[in-house]
């Protein structure tokens, strides 16, 4: 069973981070910032159709603020969604802003409603950390995912990623009779890989959804990381394979009863053959994302230590123990991807 000990540190962009986000145009002069938005007055708990407490709340601002932090929100909106045509503005408006306050980086979520017929989305405004960076950035590079984020000093936007909440599929959808439970196992074997790949960890089910496209046939399945701040930050082995928690028992529980040992390795080398081809046909960014890393720090000495002992290990190879930082650590483990 995966554990995480402690609370994580939350790490701030340095001048080689930010520059990578400036050539690659992630860094944009954006209208409000994360702290303005702390300058709320009033909140009240959030509840879902169900009445349950969702840990969320939706806060208010004094009415001498509330329009121009609102139309700054929209501007916001416009630079994530539209490149920053503010034409597509006319027609919205600011629904609700939300505040989770269990979450490590309590980050603000907004709904934005579209007048005319009422279609809403989300986008969720944070405090940068740079381990959610690096994390953001590595799912658009190296998964089946494109991944649209801004930063501006230390703000993160992030646009929200559409699925079923880990939690809520396994709870009220995985006993349905229109289930594949096969897809549905295979999935979650390539996203245990992808994981562990690019050392993406706390994948328990309230850190990703599930994505559900119906086909002619059949029904695909596609799971979609939602939270990216523990990128290469723990030490232990098992924090990077979701198959290790017990929030996923019930999706862990399909691929003992559908998959054999055989197939799970043939889906292994699949994903691992996936990642290979994305390392090859974006290398600039990658050696640029990795450079980075390399030059960061992201981590404790204490958690680099454990996991490269622990990695040397799992691979029988003990280049590991020369490593430095865990930017050294993920480039010798997507090398033994390539290598396999």
């Amino acid at each position: 069973m995966a554990l995480i000990s402690k609370k994580k540190i939350i790490y701030p962009i340095n001048d080689t981070l930010r520059n990578y986000l400036k050539n690659y145009g992630r860094e944009v002069d954006i209208p409000i910032h994360y702290k303005e938005l702390l300058r709320y007055t009033n909140s009240i708990a959030l509840y879902d159709s169900k009445n349950n407490d969702t840990l969320w709340e939706t806060v208010f601002f004094d009415e001498s603020d509330r329009s121009e932090i609102h139309y700054n929100i929209k501007k916001i909106y416009a630079l994530l969604k539209a490149d920053g045509d503010m034409g597509v503005m006319r027609h919205l408006y600011v629904d609700r802003v939300d505040l989770c306050v269990y979450g490590n980086t309590q980050p603000f979520r907004i709904r934005i409603v579209n007048k005319i017929n009422d279609n809403f989305d989300y986008f969720y405004i944070k405090h940068a950390d740079a381990s959610r960076v690096y994390g953001l950035e590595l799912e658009h590079l190296l998964s089946p995912n494109r991944i649209n984020y801004l930063v501006y000093n230390d703000t993160l936007i992030e646009e929200h990623i559409a699925g079923i909440p880990g939690e809520m599929f396994m709870r009220q959808y995985i006993h349905e009779g229109l289930l594949n439970p096969i897809r549905l196992a295979k999935e979650f074997v390539k996203f245990n890989e992808r994981c562990f790949v690019r050392l993406l960890g706390d994948m328990h089910s309230s850190n990703f959804v599930i994505d559900v496209t119906p086909d002619f046939e059949e029904i695909h399945y596609r799971i979609r990381a939602i939270d990216f701040d523990q990128q290469s930050y723990e030490g232990k082995k098992s924090i990077y394979l979701p198959q290790y928690f017990k929030q996923n028992n019930a999706l862990i529980q399909l691929g003992i009863t559908h998959i054999t040992s055989e197939s799970m390795v043939q889906y292994q080398k699949e994903e691992r053959a996936l990642i290979s081809n994305r390392l090859k046909s974006s290398p600039k960014e990658i050696a640029d994302i990795l450079r980075c890393m390399e030059n960061d720090i992201i981590s404790t000495d204490e958690n680099i230590n454990a996991l490269k002992n622990s990695l040397a290990i799992h691979y029988q190879n003990q280049d590991f123990l020369h490593c430095k930082n865990m930017g050294n650590i993920l480039r010798m483990n997507l090398h033994h991807a390539i290598a396999k």
